[in-house]
Order: structure tokens, then C-alpha cells, then sequence
């Protein structure tokens, strides 16, 4: 696929900080993918959205999202673009459905469309029914979920999100995530910065790593999880014969190590394994220990999280 966003050797220097907010930043986002632009507070996640957006001027480098240079063509970027700051910035005296309609009046979008718009916005975000309350009397979540609908009023093709799952509870939080799901089969271009990165494991597609300013790794979450861990790690629980299955597996040639897990609260232990292989080594391993007799409870592959990725990558653990 095409990037949509390109970022080649992006630096930004604050006057009173002794380093650079960004240094020398490289990345691409490719159409379609949900990309978790992750790192600690005062990595420099802010600043990248914020010169993606056009609303922040940078000292060198070169950004273009969907082919347009952010310096040179901001309009032209801010077409293609919803923007979901950190910060709600909310009208909140107004009705939603007002609120709006605001903002599709702001984007031109002609008087006999809006109400029709607004509606199935209203619709894909869940507030239909607070069409007509008042915006101060909604949730934090109903606020993020109204700022997301804003955000969408000119069917933008990327979505930037900083911090969207701040402060929301966990059913809130979700939510969210069904929702950007759905906004990408839809066709969208999600792209967010979290430092909670749990919430982002089972949404990301690619991710990008930042650490005081500048680029640990980047790329499709899957191949940066191989390059980090390129044996696979496999969890067994078996009825019993559990020792039998130790021996058996230390045999096997793809198998290169076999630790037993003490029992745990349904006190079965389990055999955690190393393999060498692709899926169907996996799938072989298995109905090859099954055809032996092992009664195999589960089976499962056990993969690296973002959390445990960022503390490997930010220690050294990838050249």
C-alpha cells in the first residue's frame, strides 16, 4: 500500500529545552492501517501530531500526509485530515446536534446535507439519543465520543487521535476501540499515540516507538514482535502424562527449549516452550503430540506485548 504519511528527518527544538523535542524523526504510515505512535510522556508524541495537523511549525525535515507538504500545502492537508486533540475544546453551552452542525457549517458543507450528516454521525459515535442535550451535561466519554464525530464531519481520510482513551473508563475505552475498528473498514487511516499501551495491543496494526525524541523502531506490529522474539513461545496444559510430554518434546528438533510452569489456581502445570518455525510448524507440533496420546488441554502462543516490546527495545534489546 501507499504511505499516506511520510516523515524523513524531522527536528523540533523548543527554545528553553537543552534537547531536541524531535531528532531527526523518520517513519511512514501506509493507507488503511492503525498505527500506535507510542513512548512515555515528553517523548515527542504531541509534537509529531500537532506538525502532522499543520498547527505546529518545525526547524528541519520534510512531512508530507497523502502527498502534500504540511508547510507548503496546509489546506490542503487539513482536508484530508480529522484531528482528535488531547484537549476537548468543546462548545458546551450548545446542543450536540448544534455543535455539529457548527462544524459542518465551518467545513462548507451545504445547509440541505447537514442535518442528514449529522444524524448519521450521531448514529456511528452512539449519542443519537443526546442529539439534543446540552454539551456540558455529557460524560467524559460522551465529550471524546462527540470530539471523534467533530472530527469526522468532512469524511476525513486520516484520523489523528493524541491520547484518546485518557480518563475514560474501562467500557468507555472499548467502545473506542470498536469504534476505530469500524472506521477503518470503513477505508480510514487511524493514527494515535498512547503511552498506555495495553489499550493498543489487540487495535494496532503497525507501531511506531519513540523515546526522547527520537525513533526506537517502526513497522507492522507482527514483524516487530519476530525481529524481537523470532522463536515462538508456546503454553501447554495437559490432563496429565505432563512429565512423558517433557521428554517428548525435548526430542523434537524444532523445539528448542521446554521449561515446566508450576500448577497454577486449576492445578494443572503447564509446559512453556520455545519453537523455531511458522504457523504450521506450530499446527504440525500439535497433532503430532495429540497423535501421540498427550491429552492437550490448551494450546497456546504466547505473544510479546507493547509494553513488554517498548521496555526490550528501549534497553537495548534490537540494535
Amino acid at each position: 500500500m501507499a504511505a499516506l504519511i511520510e516523515v524523513e528527518g524531522l527536528r523540533k527544538k523548543y527554545r528553553r529545552m537543552k534537547r531536541p523535542a524531535l531528532d531527526d524523526l523518520t517513519f511512514h504510515v501506509e493507507e488503511g492501517a492503525i498505527y500506535a505512535f507510542v513512548g512515555p510522556n515528553g517523548s515527542g508524541k504531541t509534537t509529531t501530531l500537532r506538525i502532522l495537523a499543520t498547527l505546529l511549525a518545525f526547524d528541519r525535515g520534510r512531512v508530507l500526509v497523502g502527498g502534500y507538504d504540511v508547510n507548503r500545502q496546509p489546506n490542503d492537508v487539513r482536508r484530508l485530515l480529522g484531528y482528535l486533540p488531547d484537549e476537548f475544546g468543546l462548545y458546551k453551552d450548545m446542543l450536540v446536534r448544534e455543535y455539529l452542525e457548527f462544524f459542518a457549517a465551518c467545513y462548507g458543507i451545504a445547509v440541505g446535507k447537514r442535518h442528514s450528516l449529522v444524524d448519521d454521525l450521531l448514529d456511528l459515535v452512539g449519542l443519537a439519543p443526546r442529539a439534543d442535550s446540552l454539551v456540558r451535561t455529557l460524560s467524559r466519554g460522551m465529550r471524546q465520543r462527540l470530539s471523534l464525530a467533530r472530527a469526522l464531519v468532512h469524511d476525513p481520510l486520516l484520523l489523528i487521535a493524541d491520547e484518546p482513551a485518557a480518563g475514560l473508563d474501562p467500557r468507555a475505552r472499548i467502545e473506542q476501540r470498536e469504534m476505530f475498528k469500524a472506521l477503518q473498514e470503513m477505508g480510514k487511516t487511524i493514527f494515535l499515540s498512547s503511552h498506555v499501551l495495553r489499550e493498543l495491543d489487540t487495535l494496532a496494526t503497525h507501531v511506531a516507538l519513540i523515546e526522547r525524541g527520537r525513533l526506537v523502531t517502526a513497522g507492522p506490529l507482527e514483524l516487530i514482535r519476530r525481529r524481537l522474539r523470532p522463536q515462538r513461545r508456546l503454553r501447554i496444559t495437559l490432563l496429565d502424562k505432563v512429565d512423558d510430554a517433557q521428554a517428548w518434546l525435548v526430542r523434537r528438533p524444532e523445539v528448542v527449549d521446554v521449561e515446566r510452569e508450576p500448577a497454577s489456581g486449576d492445578g494443572r502445570p503447564a509446559l512453556i516452550l520455545s519453537v523455531e518455525g511458522d504457523e504450521e510448524a506450530v499446527v504440525g507440533l500439535l497433532r503430532e503430540m495429540v497423535s501421540a496420546g498427550f491429552p492437550v488441554l490448551s494450546f497456546v502462543e504466547e505473544r510479546e506485548t507493547l509494553e513488554t516490546l517498548f521496555l526490550d527495545l528501549t534497553e537495548g534489546g534490537i540494535s
